[in-house]
């Protein structure tokens, strides 16, 4: 932090070495990085020590296992190039089992539902419900699905907080936060 200071059970973020903290922390982002390797190598990314069973499990709390063991190859089929042979969501489902498998203390999502569909979106939450059981999380995003259900939620407009609490409290708090609502349940093509 530039000004302030953020602290992590106590600890003084500017006393952990980088090393320290990533090894507390997972993400899944809007974007993952996917290899040109195989899916269990993919998830395994978590935690390189982890057995076969481990990303099994780590799978199946990501809503992944199923779609996995319909590959040609299973856990050994190839995806290649930032997982070109993936869905989106399938690309999603892979990034949180490799979260599960690293069992951080803390969470961060980053967009992590922007770009998929409706019905991929409800999946990839199935998994990120799991992966964020017990965890501290830090969610960001635009569409009000992914953090409608958090404890508290933070509104930034230009840079500064304009407005926190839950989602009903924000609703009847925050015209920003209202609005937002209203759109995203109305959509644009609604009738009036």
């Amino acid at each position: 932090p530039t000004a302030g200071r953020i602290t992590i059970d106590s600890l003084d973020l500017k006393e952990l070495a980088l090393h320290e903290l990533k090894r507390h922390v997972g993400t899944v982002l809007q974007e993952n990085s996917m290899y040109n390797e195989t899916v269990a190598e993919n998830i395994a990314y978590g935690n390189p020590h982890a057995s076969r069973e481990e990303i099994i499990r780590a799978a199946t709390q990501a809503n992944a296992h199923g779609f996995i063991e319909r590959l040609p190859k299973k856990y050994d089929t190839l995806i290649g190039e930032r997982g070109v042979r993936l869905s989106g969501g399938e690309k999603q489902r892979v990034a949180i089992a490799r979260a599960m498998l690293k069992n951080p203390a803390i969470v961060v999502l980053d967009e992590p539902t922007s770009a998929l569909d409706s019905i991929t979106e409800t999946r990839v939450q199935e998994g990120l419900k799991e992966l964020m059981k017990g965890r501290t999380t830090l969610i960001i995003a635009h569409r009000l699905s992914t953090v409608r259900h958090a404890n508290r939620i933070i509104v930034l407009d230009q840079g500064g907080i304009i407005g926190q609490g839950s989602h009903d409290e924000l609703v009847n708090t925050c015209p920003t936060y209202k609005e937002m609502v209203d759109l995203q349940i109305g959509g644009f093509l609604a009738d009036e």
